[in-house]
């Protein structure tokens, strides 16, 4: 994605940021409709930034205050040091993981979505990070993305394939395949590999 592209994204994000809690906020009926014509236009800027229609962004984006969606991605390793990672059907390997569900915390969220992937059980051991998105990963959603790294012990479980992983593998740290960098980027595995090496690990958040 060109500098350029995104920062009309960055912009059209605020823009609707400060146009929904506008809306949250504002009594005054005329400053209502000025806030919803103001969202409008940046759910517009945003349709064509993200190259999806102007109704879908608008659905994504859910009423009330602004708040950055969050996502969990688990660092499963083996008795080897090497690191689980799921074959996706777009061909790029990725950590286990996904949005968190309304009803889950962060770590009964990276459990679950581990189950669901790889049919694993494991444990939540640590929080290895807290990274914004915007920071790390090539993202062009019309929304932040807060991405949270968790440390977890596999208990046991068995791999099938579902809808979303077609196959688990152990990596080295030097020998990472093609990512997803969506998802996470070879930085990411490599703060994970540290943190794993670590037991005195600083939780990072940036």
């Amino acid at each position: 994605m060109m500098a350029t592209n995104r920062t009309l994204l960055e912009q059209a994000r605020e823009l609707q940021a400060l146009a929904q809690t506008g809306l949250m906020y504002c009594k005054d009926p005329f400053d209502r409709e000025r806030y919803e014509r103001i969202r409008a236009m940046a759910v517009d800027m945003l349709s064509t930034q993200v190259d999806a229609p102007a109704g879908q962004v608008s659905r994504l984006l859910s009423a009330g205050y602004p708040t950055p969606k969050l996502d969990t991605r688990a660092a499963i390793f083996d008795e080897e040091g090497r690191i689980l990672m799921t074959h996706e059907n777009s061909g790029e390997w990725s950590l286990p993981g996904g949005w968190v569900d309304e009803n889950q915390s962060i770590r009964s969220n990276a459990v679950k979505e581990v189950k669901e992937e790889t049919g694993l059980d494991v444990r939540g051991e640590r929080l290895i990070a807290v990274q914004d998105c915007a920071n790390h990963n090539a993202l062009t959603y019309p929304y932040g993305v807060l991405k949270f790294f968790v440390l977890c012990s596999r208990a046991g479980g068995w791999f099938s394939a579902n809808i979303e992983t077609t196959e688990i593998r152990y990596f080295e740290e030097d020998r990472l395949p093609r990512l997803s960098e969506t998802r996470n980027t070879a930085e990411q595995i490599a703060m994970c590999f540290a943190a794993h090496r670590d037991p005195d690990w600083m939780t990072l958040f940036e």
